[in-house]
């Protein structure tokens, strides 16, 4: 126990700038480190991802539900048809000798109208289905993310002290000004 406190709390890695400081040993920091953001992130990311997934389940359900109502109107449009088709049968048996090829090619017309029907509704309900998973898909990545970037940005404002900003910032000048005269001279 007084290792993994020391893994912590060990100043003398630290450099001398208040309370503040880097542990610059890897093996003793990042997995703690990583354990630390993933259990953050797992604990106030779960109840804002459940309650999208149960949003993005209703709204999918809801779909479905629709594209069975629809499906149901299809279904209910073929036993017209079908009714048409007996009817149609029923003649054809009258007219038998006048046009038996006439009323068969609107047998079929009938059929494969209704089974066009059918099929475009079905890929409108498939499609329906895969849009709303993608749209769901990615608007939990979003929030995720979002929500990864502001625990990012939180810690790394509460472990910025004002002699490391201003170190961090001197670097980045003179790294940009390196940048800069090479441009120059190019």
């Amino acid at each position: 126990m007084k290792n993994v406190t020391d893994s912590f709390v060990s100043l003398s890695h630290w450099p001398s700038a208040g309370s503040f400081g880097f542990n610059t040993d890897i093996l003793a920091t990042n997995p703690i480190n990583l354990s630390v953001v993933l259990g953050v992130l797992i604990f106030f990311g779960k109840g804002v991802l459940s309650d999208l997934l149960d949003n993005r389940k209703q709204r999918i359900l809801s779909t479905i539900r629709n594209s069975e109502e629809l499906r149901g109107g299809a279904v209910e449009q073929l036993e017209k048809a079908r009714a048409r088709l007996r009817k149609v049968e029923m003649e054809a048996d009258e007219y038998r000798v006048n046009g038996y090829s006439e009323i068969e090619r609107e047998k079929m017309n009938l059929i494969n109208a209704t089974d066009e029907i059918l099929e475009r509704l079905e890929n409108y309900k498939n499609e329906t289905i895969h849009f709303e998973q993608q749209r769901a898909i990615n608007q939990v990545r979003q929030r995720v993310f979002q929500q990864a970037l502001q625990g990012a940005l939180g810690t790394l404002k509460s472990c910025l002290n004002s002699e490391l900003h201003l170190r961090t910032v001197s670097a980045n000048i003179r790294t940009l000004g390196a940048m800069n005269m090479k441009e120059i001279t190019d």
